[in-house]
């Protein structure tokens, strides 16, 4: 057999296991059907999660290589699994790596991640393809990032200073923040509600909390507010 047709028999024989941790259902299914064949793709799914219990419990169970984190979840959201996976990160034979997967892009849920321990972030508007990529570069050790969100981390590990706290953003629980993210894009109610795989009626009540605890009246004035801030 020829060089080049032994490096091809190697990578049609790689194989990763990966955990799946998000609070839905349908995304996890949908992430399973695009990546989970395994004699396709390499990937074999071995564990999923919907909060941050279940997410220790699996992950604990099946040591998989890599998993696949959302970065808002119930019990503590992304962070709270890497800290209470962080022997699981430093073991010195089979480390398992974190790869978040998530609909924000937002710096702070970007760097929050990275800081306790994932290896990269992407979002969700990613290919199959590509997310199959990224998961055997984690598997290896490499960071992976969405194209602009590398510049959130440069810009954050180069920085000695704190972030200033915003008591006002404070206030707001993250599925909020999200929801306060995409009305300042324009998104209207039906698309937010696809996009974080919620009803539009939640969306509506996510909007009259954010408006309430910010004291605004309306989503121009919450666009506004969003825009100040750099949030958009």
């Amino acid at each position: 057999m020829t060089e080049a047709g032994e490096n091809a028999g190697a990578a049609e024989t790689r194989r990763v296991r990966v955990v799946l941790v998000d609070d839905h259902r349908m995304f996890r299914t949908g992430v399973q059907a695009e990546i989970g064949e395994t004699d396709r793709t390499g990937v074999e799914v071995v564990g999923e999660a919907a909060d941050v219990d279940q997410a220790v419990t699996v992950i604990t169970a099946t040591r998989p290589e890599v998993v696949l984190l959302d970065v808002h979840l119930p019990g503590g959201g992304g962070v709270e699994v890497l800290r209470r996976c962080a022997p699981l990160m430093a073991a010195a034979v089979n480390p398992v790596r974190f790869l978040a997967l998530s609909v924000s892009d937002a710096a702070e849920d970007v760097i929050g991640v990275i800081r306790g321990g994932a290896r990269g972030y992407v979002t969700k508007t990613i290919t199959g393809t590509d997310l199959v990529d990224s998961v055997f570069r984690v598997q290896d050790g490499d960071a992976v990032f969405s194209p602009r969100l590398a510049g959130f981390v440069l810009d954050a590990f180069a920085s000695t200073d704190a972030p200033p706290v915003d008591e006002d953003l404070d206030r707001l629980t993250q599925r909020e923040r999200e929801v306060l993210r995409l009305i300042a894009r324009g998104y209207a109610y039906k698309e937010i509600a696809k996009q974080l795989f919620i009803s539009v009626k939640t969306v509506e009540s996510h909007v009259s909390a954010v408006l309430r605890k910010l004291q605004l009246s309306n989503r121009h004035e919450l666009t506004r507010w969003a825009t100040a801030r750099r949030l958009v």
